[in-house]
């Protein structure tokens, strides 16, 4: 897996630098309001919710922004209603991708992903082609210059995860989707930084990219995200760092 979250901590510390361009608020927004939708407007009783509003407090999104579209998700407030989708599809290689999107249009949302895929190697699939490849886990990057393996086993082993890898220069940690909070607070409450954390769909597998079908693949994985309607994007790539850090400069 090496340089899958090498990919996965340039992501996070992009995204903090992101607020100037809107995408990075324009993303949390509509979670902060699906997750109210979904599950009520209390974070207390709302782990997806709580985790959205971490997320806009580490970019540092108004109070009032966030107020405001738990709001609209609540129906407090009028606002746009979005609709969870999720696409599948392969990229360059036959890597396997998996996005999350929340969209008031799917029929311009597919369009415009279709389009993203088809210029970069890659073609959107049917529903469920790559879907068995993932599993649904909590996921966190930890640089290893933070911490030390031994702790961090410690910390995260009592708190429920389940496993840690060490991916280059970083270190992985995976949880069963109901420790991953228990797993994040506790890093926290050492003083641990973490690189990236997410609950989400981790690879089963991986293929190994070098050379143009890396480029082309981190260039697809960057287009997807950044795209409006696109909340995540998960996929079994094994990319170098070193040629991660290429593309990245």
């Amino acid at each position: 897996m090496s340089g899958h979250s090498k990919w996965a901590s340039i992501k996070h510390k992009k995204a903090a630098l992101d607020d100037k361009r809107g995408k990075i608020f324009t993303k949390i927004i509509r979670e902060l309001s699906m997750a109210a939708r979904m599950d009520g407007g209390e974070p207390d009783t709302n782990p997806r919710l709580r985790k959205a509003i971490a997320d806009a407090k580490a970019v540092n999104m108004p109070a009032d922004n966030i107020k405001r579209a738990i709001m609209k998700g609540t129906g407090q407030l009028e606002g746009v209603s979005y609709e969870e989708i999720t696409y599948e599809g392969y990229g360059p290689g036959g890597v396997a991708i998996y996005v999350e999107a929340l969209s008031d249009n799917k029929n311009r949302t597919v369009s415009e992903l279709r389009h993203i895929f088809a210029k970069n190697s890659g073609h959107i699939g049917e529903s469920g082609c790559v879907a068995w490849m993932f599993k649904r886990k909590g996921y966190v990057v930890v640089e290893q210059e933070k911490a030390s393996e031994d702790e961090l086993l410690e910390i995260i082993l009592d708190a429920g995860a389940e496993d840690l890898m060490e991916d280059g220069s970083n270190y992985e940690i995976f949880t069963p989707p109901e420790d991953f909070e228990a797993v994040v607070n506790a890093l926290k409450e050492h003083d641990i930084k973490l690189a990236a954390s997410n609950l989400g769909y981790i690879p089963q597998n991986y293929v190994k990219l070098e050379g143009k079908q890396a480029q082309q693949l981190l260039r697809l994985m960057e287009e997807l995200e950044d795209h409006d309607d696109v909340q995540h994007v998960w996929a079994n790539f094994d990319i170098d760092e070193e040629e991660i850090a290429k593309y990245s400069s």
